[in-house]
């Protein structure tokens, strides 16, 4: 199973909105097929590691990190596959929350008279599809919001100026983050103080993530960079006609979505992206697009890299949020990794 993890890691950049899945057959001690689902629409892991077996898979044990599929989708279900090879035995790490599946794929396989368990290294296979396992089953998806700071917390001088607090191998694993989200978000004030071009670059990948732009007003630059490979989606809190059409020449899609105080619904926000198949969204934000989507709850994970360096306390902070009268409210973070990158000290929490 191990192995089938490692496998399916070779889809880290490539399958969504399908999950990361991978497939290892055993006969009699000895390995006799493999394979990865490798991107949507193509074949799924378990026909993949059928195929390399052959006749060998006859009789073998199927190791997959993923409940296989009972339905029809864009492929032939994978219970069927390993069914039709004549394997006796299948070991899931997970079962898969698509309500379409969720245990019917085990159920078909036992009643063909399959051995069929499940859990055996559960938490990789989970951890491997956040993203899916949250748009399957909150509807909207994992949010991962990378900062850059100093050690005293800094994001940005006081003038907005941030380019570059953090070291290039930081840069550089930022990219592959990114890489591996469906959407990167970004805010207004972003686009328009920084002018990023948001996308995936010295990392090897077979596809762009969606670029996604909080902008109530619609005030993103016509030439702004991010718009150049109109791979854009811009939310907007006001409908207005004319700037929605000279954006989209620009080659942006535009969403409305009103909230409070003349702001975007950041929680509907997330559920429409959720319905479009986004998994993961790579949130790389200003401090108050940073405090607005924490206070809306819709953080699941920071991705902290600190240099070691002190900026001072006029410059800005990592979240725009209301003061708190006592320690009481403080939001605990669970660490789940902590490592150098280059200079730099790079975290992975989640809240508690």
């Amino acid at each position: 199973m191990a192995r089938a993890l490692r496998l399916a890691e070779r889809g880290l950049y490539s399958t969504a909105p399908n999950p990361r899945v991978g497939c290892v057959i055993v006969n009699e001690g000895r390995v006799v097929g493999e394979g990865w689902h490798e991107r949507a629409g193509e074949p799924h892991a378990e026909v993949h590691a059928v195929q390399a077996a052959s006749d060998d898979a006859r009789g073998a044990t199927a190791y997959v990190t993923l409940e296989p599929c009972c339905h029809y989708g864009r492929t032939p279900p994978c219970s069927d596959a390993l069914i039709s090879a004549g394997v006796t035995r299948v070991v899931a790490a997970m079962r898969d929350p698509n309500p379409q599946v969720g245990g019917e794929g085990l159920a078909r396989l036992r009643a063909a008279g399959i051995a069929a368990e499940c859990g055996l290294l559960e938490a990789g296979a989970l951890e491997l599809n956040a993203g899916f396992v949250s748009r399957m089953t909150r509807g909207r998806p994992w949010l991962r919001m990378k900062l850059a700071a100093s050690l005293d917390g800094k994001t940005a001088l006081d003038n907005g100026v941030s380019q570059w607090i953090t070291g290039p191998a930081a840069r550089q694993d930022g990219h592959r983050w990114r890489a591996r989200a469906c959407a990167i978000l970004t805010g207004i004030g972003t686009v328009r103080g920084d002018d990023p071009q948001l996308d995936v670059r010295g990392v090897p990948t077979s596809r762009q993530p969606l670029k996604v732009i909080v902008d109530s007003r619609l005030d993103t630059p016509l030439e702004a960079k991010i718009l150049r490979d109109g791979n854009a989606l811009l939310a907007a809190a006001t409908a207005s006609a004319e700037k929605i059409e000279r954006l989209r020449r620009a080659g942006a899609e535009v969403v409305v979505l009103p909230g409070s105080g003349g702001k975007v619904d950041l929680a509907a926000l997330m559920l429409e992206l959720g319905r479009r198949g986004i998994n993961e969204v790579h949130a790389e934000t200003g401090f108050k697009l940073n405090g607005s989507l924490l206070a809306a709850g819709l953080v699941d994970e920071l991705l902290l890299y600190l240099a070691p360096c002190l900026i001072g306390d006029a410059a800005r902070g990592m979240f725009d949020l209301p003061p708190l009268d006592s320690l009481a409210g403080k939001r605990p973070l669970t660490i789940r990794d902590a490592r150098m990158v280059g200079a730099d000290l790079r975290l992975l929490a989640r809240f508690s």
